[in-house]
């Protein structure tokens, strides 16, 4: 596993960066990094993740490209052989999705096909597919979904994941691309944009503002939560302990697809008691019935992560203590929570 070297789409994303930053941290590859920074990328995070490892930079190439668009062949060029990628690129905000769902749609379509047809020329050992709890849709309050049960996506952001699986498949079945497709419940990290939930209770917390809770009286929504660096390691485990399957002619098979998930499901409500007791204030809160108002928008979301979790990976480190060192973050770094 020495010498290799990884092509990571979104490394400027709040993912993609804690990505890096797992990648230089436990191995010794190359990363080649993709930015166009035209939607949630942000120059700094790569900036901050660099600072106190300034020997990173001698494995680090960033390639400026929008991946809207095929690699020139100046590009490929300049990146080199590639043994794995790990495709992050996409757009995620489920709001944004049902306000300009063409957009939406298309962003992340065209950047996961242009991918594909770069992966079907590169003799890759993998394709890691990140994708998401949501293409599955809604799920009972004690449900969880396993890899390969169906999908029913709820609105668009999640349909134009489940179209990144689907394409990602026919590439495995029709060119040979050695896809892993992995599932991945709701990251929170350092560096997240501030429309994601977590920001948001951190900033009304803080002002003392109150807390929009989305969920009936007694009945909020549930998520699991994971720290985007456990999800890194996830992912990392994954490329070092299995060899993707390869498609067989006339079989009726499937690619590899594993659920990343945590053993910490939360109510909305819990989470930002969570935050609220990480930061040492109050909470104040009121519930906002989005579930049944606003269409796509989900009460449950789960995964079942016994698959992953037989093949020997569990967190490097819990919930409690990742959620702690990202709100103490933020709050030394207010100017990422704005």
């Amino acid at each position: 596993m020495n010498n290799k070297k990884l092509l990571l789409t979104g490394i400027s994303g709040s993912i993609g960066v804690h990505f890096f930053a797992h990648i230089m941290h436990h191995t010794d590859w190359d990363v080649v990094g993709v930015v166009s920074f035209r939607h949630r990328g942000e120059a700094d995070r790569i900036d901050m993740m660099l600072k106190p490892h300034p020997d990173w930079a001698s494995r680090l190439t960033l390639i400026p490209h929008d991946l809207i668009g095929p690699f020139s062949e100046r590009t490929k060029q300049k990146m080199g052989k590639i043994d794995y990628v790990i495709n992050l690129a996409s757009l995620s905000d489920v709001e944004a999705s049902i306000k300009d769902p063409v957009t939406f749609i298309q962003n992340n379509v065209w950047s996961t096909l242009n991918m594909l047809e770069f992966a079907k020329e590169s003799n890759l050992e993998a394709f890691i597919q990140f994708s998401t709890d949501e293409v599955f849709g809604p799920c009972e309050e004690n449900q969880r979904f396993k890899e390969w049960d169906p999908i029913v996506p709820s609105n668009p952001y999640a349909a134009s994941k489940a179209c990144q699986e689907a394409i990602a498949i026919s590439y495995w079945r029709t060119y040979g691309v050695p896809l892993i497709i992995t599932n991945t419940v709701n990251n929170f990290s350092e560096y997240q944009q501030s429309s994601k939930f977590p920001v948001i209770v951190q900033k009304k917390v803080a002002s003392g503002e109150i807390v929009p809770i989305h969920g009936k009286e007694g009945e909020p929504g549930t998520r699991y939560y994971i720290h985007s660096r456990n999800a890194a390691d996830a992912v990392l485990f994954i490329l070092k302990n299995t060899i993707p399957h390869k498609h067989t002619s006339n079989a009726v098979d499937k690619p590899d697809r594993y659920n990343i998930t945590s053993e910490d499901r939360l109510s909305n409500l819990e989470l930002a008691q969570e935050i609220a007791e990480a930061m040492g204030k109050e909470l104040k809160y009121e519930y906002v019935d989005h579930h049944t108002t606003r269409p796509g928008h989900d009460r449950h979301y789960s995964l079942d992560g016994a698959k992953l979790k037989e093949l020997g990976w569990k967190q490097p480190i819990g919930f409690k203590e990742s959620l702690k060192n990202t709100v103490d973050w933020q709050t030394s770094h207010p100017e990422w929570i704005r």
